[in-house]
């Protein structure tokens, strides 16, 4: 786990372990609270009275707050710095979370809308944050291992999402109403819906009361501060590094159009996939565990990265691999039907799980005093949940939930161009 890996705060040796069991929390909670949406989407759907594409605003509203909150995040994290920011982020997603009571209470679409986007601010903030954290708190040879350690807590947290939401909501009505639409009268199906909006009120105030306590857990905990990524120097110790701005970074530019790209069908994997199975006639109260299956797929992915990066496999190479898998699945998708093309929707996270960890430690190598401005780009690119999930979604409703898949297909072909020369472009060294 890179426990004896150091970091130089202060020139002093740390060990990454205490702050890596920290961030590890914090990744268990913002992994909890992304892949709720995967049953928010159709429990809002039905509950809201909504399309299939008016349903993944949800993902919209949540994702879209990466890109505009960047310029909030920055300002934070260089106010309070990085320890006390993330206790801030954490304060925002209990606000964000907050607004979901009086939203159920008055089954207003645009009030859990606006709590969506109000934790996906806090979060943004967090991210920009805890992953630059993770990458150089040790050796950027093995930043992969940690973020893979990192994406065990997340998608532990995500297969755990939908099942423990779900305890608190009544899916079995939800689907019953549902089908109740024409039987019953205005009035009466206005109160059935009522009723199960009401259901989301309790699990949300349990959301609100833990992240308060994360978020003085951390205010006061000893995560210590750390610097970025050194840059680049010749032979005689002189810095290689001429630029002035971010921008003139292409590697880096590429790095967020590649994110945007990826969280995009990460998002779309695991977050349509219990609407996919609803398609498929499967009951809400059996499709909430399919989540699970893309996020046990790409835990799988990350424990392959922990033993094999970089010992016997370099982040390239995975990300390569990654790629490769997510065009073959594709493909697996949208060319079979029924529950095997759902299976190889699930497959989509084996896909996925090295994709991430491999994008952080190419794009913030050799940038040095530019790791803040450069992580906040990146992170920017997280709004790719945001729009493609959103395009699945509409077209979803013209050609049908399994050819929208098609989506997927160029996303995972930029990703093997970004694996193959993309992180290089640019590079003084590569």
């Amino acid at each position: 786990m890179d426990a004896k890996a150091i970091n130089t705060v202060g020139n002093k040796p740390q060990s990454t372990l205490g702050p890596m069991i920290i961030i590890g929390a914090l990744f268990f909670i913002f992994g909890f609270v992304t892949w709720l949406n995967s049953l928010l989407i159709p429990f809002l759907g039905i509950a809201c009275e909504l399309t299939e594409a008016q349903s993944y605003f949800v993902t919209f509203a949540f994702y879209i707050a990466y890109l505009v909150m960047a310029p909030v995040s920055s300002y934070v994290l260089k106010k309070f710095g990085f320890k006390n920011g993330m206790a801030v982020s954490l304060g925002i997603m209990a606000v964000g979370a907050l607004i979901f009571i009086p939203a159920a209470y008055s089954r207003s679409y645009l009030l859990f809308l606006i709590g969506l986007f109000t934790m996906g601010g806090g979060l943004a903030i967090l991210q920009t944050a805890s992953n630059p954290y993770i990458t150089i708190i040790g050796p950027v040879e093995t930043a992969a291992r940690r973020i893979s350690i990192m994406g065990i807590c997340n998608k532990l947290a995500g297969a755990l999402a939908p099942i423990i939401l779900g305890l608190f909501l009544n899916l079995g009505e939800a689907d019953s109403v549902a089908k109740q639409v024409e039987s019953l009268s205005p009035e009466a199906y206005s109160q059935a819906l009522d009723k199960i909006a009401l259901q989301m009120v309790n699990p949300y105030i349990g959301i609100v009361v833990v992240l308060i306590i994360l978020a003085f857990w951390i205010a006061r905990s000893n995560l210590p501060e750390v610097d970025g990524d050194e840059e680049e120097v010749s032979e005689d110790g002189s810095a290689l590094e001429t630029r002035t701005s971010v921008f003139q970074f292409p590697y880096v530019l590429l790095g967020f159009v590649t994110l945007f790209f990826y969280v995009g069908v990460e998002v779309i994997a695991g977050d349509t996939i219990i609407a996919y199975g609803r398609s498929l006639d499967v009951p809400l109260t059996t499709a909430k565990y399919f989540t699970g299956g893309t996020m046990a797929a790409m835990v799988l992915g990350y424990i392959v990265g922990i033993i094999a990066i970089p010992k016997y496999l370099g982040q390239e190479q995975a990300l390569k691999i990654c790629s490769i898998l997510g065009v073959l699945f594709t493909c697996g998708i949208v060319f079979t039907d029924g529950m095997t093309s759902l299976v190889f929707v699930a497959a989509l996270g084996l896909a996925n799980s090295l994709i991430w960890p491999a994008i952080w430690p190419l794009a913030l190598k050799g940038v040095g005093k530019f790791t803040g401005a450069a992580s906040g780009l990146l992170v920017m690119g997280i709004a790719g949940g945001a729009v493609l999930p959103l395009l699945y979604g509409q077209l979803a409703h013209t050609i049908g939930t399994n050819q929208a898949y098609w989506v997927c297909l160029p996303c995972y072909l930029f990703i093997l161009f970004y694996a193959i020369s993309g992180h290089k472009i640019g590079k003084k060294h590569v």
